[in-house]
């Protein structure tokens, strides 16, 4: 059997940077070609608010605009609090809750206008409201590879998160480059160290990158031990703040011919993926 990795798509990170409001129809048709490509898992959508991220105010209609009939990908919406974890629960269609949690104070009241104490106690919520509506949970641990603001950073630090959150219930647990600043060496050091540690959490890589330095980053993360990687197709979408405007999602074209030279499987039908990315290219020269 060969090696396998699990890609995660992320169109909802891709677009919701994106000003002009991109319709609901026009979007049901780019992730219906996402879905048809053998993806593990779509990041879809987001249940937040409105004023908060207007390009996802939508996001129930997308859902139901959708042929989930002939596709084996699970969907994946992200909640940033209670509320938005009770919205999400009431549909079905969605396997994934992912939370976004910074290890930097700075970040997540920016992100969520919370302060690290209180989005434990709203994780707390999401993982009751999740077991008991047959959901699992992703939490991002956003500037997981360092922060701009010069909040304390470590990898010990690092560390000590992770057995908190994996003593909380966590099972699935993504490392965020938030701003592009890893490098492979830190990449590889977390991941080397945090998985044997936790044989009970799956780990992704949520990466962020600039187009010359995307290789050694999943090349680090992979054989690290990481087998779940998070991308955007032609790496579009972001962090606003990083300060290198080529600073984008992890290519997810990249990211298959890399795992495709290394004999790794991951699901993905090429013929499909080309499709789709044909369909990226006319999305995002439309609206950016």
């Amino acid at each position: 059997m060969p090696e396998q990795v699990k890609i995660v798509e992320c169109p909802r990170d891709a677009m919701q940077g994106i000003r002009d409001f991109i319709p609901t129809e026009a979007k049901v048709r780019y992730l219906q070609a996402l879905l048809g490509c053998g993806f593990h898992t779509l990041d879809f959508g987001s249940f937040v608010s409105p004023r908060a991220i207007p390009q996802m105010a939508d996001t129930v209609q997308v859902l139901e605009g959708l042929d989930l009939s002939r596709t084996r990908t699970r969907l994946l919406a992200i909640v940033a609090n209670r509320m938005g974890a009770e919205e999400a629960c009431r549909y079905p269609q969605i396997e994934y809750l992912g939370y976004p949690f910074s290890i930097s104070e700075n970040f997540q009241m920016r992100n969520t206008h919370k302060t690290i104490a209180e989005s434990i106690g709203i994780l707390e919520d999401i993982l009751e409201l999740a077991a008991l509506n047959g959901k699992q949970v992703v939490v991002y641990i956003s500037m997981g590879f360092g922060n701009p603001y010069g909040d304390p950073w470590s990898p010990e630090i690092v560390s000590e998160w992770t057995e908190r959150l994996a003593a909380m219930g966590v099972s699935i647990l993504s490392l965020s480059d938030t701003v592009g600043s890893s490098t492979p060496d830190v990449i590889g050091l977390l991941f080397s160290e945090l998985i044997p540690r936790h044989p009970k959490v799956e780990f992704g890589a949520h990466l962020h990158t600039h187009p010359t330095t995307w290789h050694e980053k999943v090349d680090a993360a992979f054989r690290a031990g990481c087998r779940r990687f998070d991308g955007a197709v032609q790496g579009f979408g972001g962090c606003p703040m990083a300060l290198d405007e080529l600073t984008g999602n992890m290519p997810t074209e990249k990211m298959l011919s890399y795992f495709t030279s290394q004999k790794v499987e991951t699901g993905v039908k090429w013929m499909a993926f080309e499709a789709a990315f044909n369909k990226a290219t006319e999305l995002f020269s439309a609206y950016h």
